[in-house]
């Protein structure tokens, strides 16, 4: 009998998120979905985590190696200083292959290039183009978007749209792997009655209070329609911020703020028993809010972009508004009129994620991924 050779695991490094197990917006989420499922395929991987974001620091969890690193605590160099400190870490790590996420990291290719370390690096959204960067930060963003494309040996995008855009924008080819989501049935709604709620009583955005989201928008759309339903706004900023507190002045008892819901069973009741789910974002590609809303089952009123065009497959799956005011006041007194129609949209939204927005199928793209920088083919087991 033929016996195969035996390797040593893969060793991956990730850098740019807030570490694991702290999950806190896409980013971490994706470290937890794709880690632990690269962990039960063999892979050796190791996250760097934002030092003071923990307080206690173990150096693997769930078989994931954990390396805390430090940084300036502030709004615009908490994860640049991180990403700075971890690079010059991981360039003395026995890592095969260096993740990097967030296109502000762009600059720092430069260190696994001269390691000669294989690397990839995930870019996002178009980072320049949102309102919360304007001059110097937006100038940087670009800047370093384009020296991602120099200097890494890939770059991946998470969506169709994204992947055309770093072509026109950058003559940059990518890799297209998106994001991913867990379908879920909901269990009831008695977690909602802590706040008052009741099935489909309500309308729900899911996001930061930021103006790249168009909260502002949606806000002023709800409170000139006719809904009789209250608009449940899930999320908030970890700072003091203007716009945020404006957003939380308006519109009296027809706005519910309920902050982070950490609770992620309080958060799939909400999304489970909204009548509709409302997006706004407007820069990014796959986002992670609408792939939940579509693995919980939600009706989507979508602010109409190409990524979320791409994302409901041109209207089947979520219907669009434009950027104004009276478009979404007019959906929604539309979806007022039809609730047969809302009730479809809920029972058909999970058919939306297919294979392309399964964990499984992202963690098996970035596996090749992984190998081929590294020129390793998948293993077999014996």
């Amino acid at each position: 009998m033929r016996t195969l050779k035996k390797h040593r695991p893969l060793r991956v490094a990730v850098i740019g998120t807030r570490g694991y197990p702290y999950v806190y917006s896409g980013y971490e989420t994706f470290v937890k979905e794709v880690c632990e499922r690269l962990v039960d395929r063999g892979v050796d991987v190791t996250v760097y985590c934002h030092r003071p974001l923990f307080a206690d620091r173990p150096k693997e969890v769930n078989g994931i190696r954990l390396v805390y690193v430090p940084c300036i605590e502030t709004k615009n160099l908490s994860q640049l200083t991180n990403s700075f400190l971890s690079m010059i870490h991981v360039c003395f790590s026995k890592a095969d292959v260096v993740f990097v996420a967030n296109s502000a990291n762009g600059p720092f290719g430069i260190f696994p290039k001269l390691f000669g370390k294989p690397s990839a690096i995930n870019v996002d959204g178009l980072e320049w183009l949102r309102p919360k960067w304007k001059g110097l930060g937006a100038k940087y963003f670009r800047f370093a978007s384009r020296l991602a494309t120099k200097l890494y040996d890939c770059v991946v995008t998470d969506s169709d749209e994204m992947q055309k855009i770093y072509l026109e924008e950058f003559n940059a080819p990518s890799k297209m792997i998106a994001y991913g989501a867990n379908p879920r049935y909901p269990s009831g709604n008695s977690l909602i009655a802590q706040w008052g709620l009741e099935k489909e009583s309500y309308y729900l955005i899911v996001g930061r209070l930021i103006p790249d989201n168009n909260s502002d928008l949606i806000v002023e759309g709800f409170l000139k329609s006719s809904s009789d339903r209250k608009l449940v706004i899930v999320g908030d900023v970890p700072y003091q911020d203007a716009f945020a507190q404006r957003m939380k002045n308006m519109g009296g008892n027809r706005l519910l703020f309920t902050g982070y819901v950490r609770d992620q069973e309080a958060l799939a009741a909400l999304y489970h028993n909204c009548y509709g789910y409302l997006h706004g974002h407007e820069y990014g590609g796959t986002n992670p809010a609408m792939l939940k809303a579509l693995a919980y089952g939600c009706a989507i009123l979508a602010l109409n972009t190409r990524f979320n065009q791409e994302m409901l497959q041109e209207g089947k799956f979520g219907w669009y508004f434009e950027k104004r005011a009276d478009s979404l006041r007019s959906l929604l007194e539309y979806a007022e009129t039809v609730p047969e129609k809302m009730k479809l949209l809920r029972e058909h939204s999970r058919e939306g994620l297919g294979q392309k927005y399964n964990w499984d199928f992202v963690t098996d793209e970035y596996e090749r991924l992984f190998r081929s920088l590294c020129k390793r083919e998948i293993e077999v087991s014996a």
